[in-house]
């Protein structure tokens, strides 16, 4: 099974069209995006873009990705935030459903977990019945732990609401191979893929993530014992973002190629143990 996919972190706002065909040419079936520019940083001076607001953008986007056989496995961008009316996302899940996006990861910015559990089953609601999965992931907010993402998932209680692994936040928020390996083999909906150190040398967790990660078996995670113990069928989509590469004047094939080919490595590597 091709499982490799290559999230939006690592582009640094690459236009969606020019995305998808970056994947195709490595080789790689998925793709998480998100319905516009994140805006923060653009080392290329890409030109500002919004599948939300540009139709003709998503035919373009929805005619590349049957031509290149790429799949939207992950779309971000969804959060659930205090006082927000949920059902105002049902236009950006349409949009979703419009590229074919297989799910989408929602988050919380709400530090009060029975809203935050509650918002996550309305969306996730909305999301299933447009045939989208929902995934949440463990870091920086209320889901700071795996036993409150599992709580989570048992409030919302549908099947298709399932926890996002991101190998950085994960491990760095305390978790460990041995508790992956306790789960139900349906806990986990997708993975996103990176090294790090175990202890930051950054000033700020936040610039770390968004900036600069590591090469998959390059830095201090046992990234090989955790992807045993993930099912076969989950997509692992690499998420490694490297300003200083994209300073040093590399463009985003030269830098995502390497995690790519990491990323492949180390799944060859589970499969032959």
């Amino acid at each position: 099974m091709n499982r490799i996919g290559i999230e939006r972190l690592c582009t640094f706002d690459l236009p969606p069209v020019a995305f998808v065909g970056l994947a195709a040419d490595l080789g790689c079936r998925y793709i998480g995006i998100g319905l516009r520019a994140m805006g923060y940083y653009n080392p290329h001076g890409y030109p500002d873009w919004s599948l939300k607001d540009d139709p003709a953008l998503r035919r373009e986007m929805r005619a590349s990705l049957k031509d290149r056989g790429v799949c939207v496995s992950l779309v971000e961008g969804f959060a659930v935030r205090p006082d927000f009316d949920m059902g105002a996302l049902t236009a950006d899940l349409d949009l979703v459903c419009e590229l074919g996006g297989m799910r989408i990861n929602l988050v919380s910015v709400d530090r009060e977990l029975s809203r935050t559990f509650d918002g996550f089953a309305q969306v996730a609601e909305l999301a299933d019945a447009r045939g989208i999965e929902t995934t949440t992931e463990i870091g920086v907010g209320p889901i700071s732990n795996l036993a409150t993402a599992m709580s989570a998932k048992r409030h919302v209680a549908r099947s298709s609401f399932r926890l996002l692994i991101d190998t950085m936040h994960f491990f760095r928020h305390g978790g460990t191979v041995g508790e992956v390996a306790q789960l139900d083999s349906d806990a986990i909906g997708y993975v996103q893929l990176c090294d790090c150190p175990r202890i930051s040398g950054h000033a700020s967790y936040m610039e770390e993530a968004l900036h600069e990660r590591m090469v998959p078996g390059e830095g201090e995670l046992p990234l090989l014992e955790f992807l045993k113990v993930v099912p076969e069928q989950v997509i692992v989509s690499v998420e490694v973002p490297q300003r200083s590469l994209a300073e040093a004047g590399l463009g985003p094939r030269e830098r995502v190629e390497p995690c790519v080919a990491a990323g492949r490595r180390l799944l060859a590597r589970v499969k032959s143990t």
